[in-house]
């Protein structure tokens, strides 16, 4: 059911997801899915922060590259006209909702936080309201599990072919 299996994030994958966020990253469970250059790009995430708060994204990404690379799509106007085709697609609306309960499930491997039960994010199961939601579960899920978020990954292309975000040098993490 879930991409994740071990608890726990090792001192070099924080230190490269900080250089990618310019920020440490908060309530970090695993690393869900490495970019082909080896470093984390989804992470999974606590159901709850380490100050309490509860947090329905389970499934965050990290790179930069790709970040980026969806904020463009989400200007194109994207999500308008996936939600329009939610509200059309029969076929497309179950295979949502279906992406929305596997959302559910993988959170709750990860702990119960009654505030946000049957939330899960990005708009699921009945709009589309964060298309780095939808990309991330796709990368940390597999392809076929969220067809819009498949969809946002194939219109991407090869977001990482200009190799690492971030790199290490001397201990010091730097972005590209």
């Amino acid at each position: 059911m879930s991409p994740f299996r071990i608890r726990g994030v090792s001192d070099e994958d924080a230190a490269a997801v900080e250089a990618q966020l310019g920020r440490p990253g908060r309530g970090m469970y695993s690393v869900a899915q490495r970019c082909p250059c080896g470093l984390p790009d989804v992470v999974a995430t606590e159901p709850r922060l380490p100050d309490g708060t509860p947090f329905p994204t389970t499934f965050y990404a990290t790179c930069p590259r790709l970040t980026g690379a969806i904020s463009t799509l989400e200007a194109s106007g994207l999500m308008k006209d996936m939600t329009e085709r939610i509200a059309a697609d029969p076929e497309l609306a179950a295979a949502y909702q279906r992406a929305h309960e596997h959302y559910l499930a993988s959170r709750a491997l990860l702990g119960d936080v009654p505030e946000i039960d049957g939330i899960s994010a990005g708009g699921m199961p009945t709009r589309v309201k964060c298309l780095h939601v939808l990309a991330a579960h796709s990368l940390a899920a597999g392809h076929g599990v969220n067809p819009l978020g498949d969809e946002v990954l194939e219109a991407l292309g090869s977001w990482w072919a200009p190799g690492p975000c971030v790199t290490c040098v001397d201990g010091v993490w730097e972005r590209q």
